[in-house]
């Protein structure tokens, strides 16, 4: 009972947390490493990303042309885009742009990883192969090169011509130049195949091995135990590709001349941002169109996970 009396006495006179350790200076050494090297990321966290952002959020409600001081409009900006046309034609453009691309590229994306994923010799190379289009799709190069592809006289009419058919101009016809950028998507799929293949690879045989002794083929193990338990890798890529999909801006003005023709039917939201901003010289109606697209990826993000806990299994 004494032992217990004087803990408590202790205890009372330091705190219930009891005596502080001394740092050594050792310790104090490495602290002043790790905000030495975190400090550059601070630094370009402030000036390159909350700056900007904080900067385009005030722009927003400002009419500013890049040639004289912004004057303050308050919600302007915001009401002027519930009448314009062209935005909504966007709108509409990139929604049909991630609605249709995305499913289709996620889905090469899987049979191309399960393709791979039975042991192919010279694993190391296709993969590498695969995954180049990913490096590549967004660069200006390969959007020429699609123009051409796809032009009137392209490489595809020229092998339609050897069959007897007469293709189309599909960049200049309205109802085939979208679908023609929704291809260029789906082409760089190299990235979510990678992470696709790394998902699989962390499926035990055992559960393939115990259904086959069930009886189960293997469309049946793909549907109850691959898709199931890789659900959390497709939720993963999911995200990511939606929000890199409204973010799509050089195919589209490559292909288009800028202008997302023809009748703005490769108008992208981010290409009718650009114009706006850097061809009208309309900043703060293009500040304004940037939130709202920050708006809306943050929506569909919100949405996917709000749905994910139906269809995404985790190992609990």
């Amino acid at each position: 009972m004494a032992v217990v009396e004087e803990f408590r006495h202790l205890r009372d006179a330091r705190g219930t947390r009891g005596p502080r350790r001394r740092r050594t200076d050792a310790e104090r050494k490495e602290e002043r490493a790790a905000w030495s090297f975190l400090f550059p990321w601070f630094v370009g966290m402030v000036l390159i990303t909350l700056g900007p952002m904080i900067a385009s959020l005030v722009l927003s409600f400002t009419d500013y042309n890049l040639l004289r001081e912004p004057s303050w409009v308050g919600v302007e900006n915001y009401e002027r885009m519930l009448g314009d046309a062209r935005l909504h034609k966007s709108l509409g453009v990139t929604f049909t742009y991630v609605l249709v691309g995305v499913p289709l590229q996620l889905a090469t994306a899987l049979f191309l990883a399960m393709v791979l994923n039975r042991g192919l010799k010279g694993l190391a190379f296709y993969r590498s192969v695969y995954y180049l289009p990913s490096l590549l799709g967004g660069s200006v190069a390969i959007a020429v090169l699609w123009k051409q592809l796809f032009g009137v006289n392209g490489l595809i009419n020229q092998v339609l011509g050897f069959f007897g058919v007469t293709g189309p101009g599909w960049i200049s016809n309205p109802e085939t130049a979208l679908g023609t950028l929704v291809l260029l998507h789906v082409w760089t799929f190299g990235s979510s195949m990678v992470i696709f293949l790394a998902g699989l690879r962390q499926i035990p045989d055992m559960y393939y091995e115990a259904s086959a002794i069930d009886g189960a083929g293997r469309w049946r193990q793909f549907r109850s135990i691959t898709i199931p338990l890789l659900t959390p890798v497709i939720f993963f890529n999911l995200v990511l590709q939606i929000i890199n999909a409204f973010q799509s801006f050089t195919q589209a003005f490559v292909v288009s001349g800028g202008t997302g023709g023809p009748v703005d039917s490769t108008l992208f939201y981010t290409l009718y941002l650009y114009q706006r901003g850097f061809t009208d010289y309309q900043m703060g109606y293009a500040s304004a169109m940037a939130w709202l697209l920050l708006l809306i990826i943050g929506a569909f993000t919100a949405i996917n996970f709000l749905v994910s806990k139906y269809w995404v299994h985790y190992d609990d």
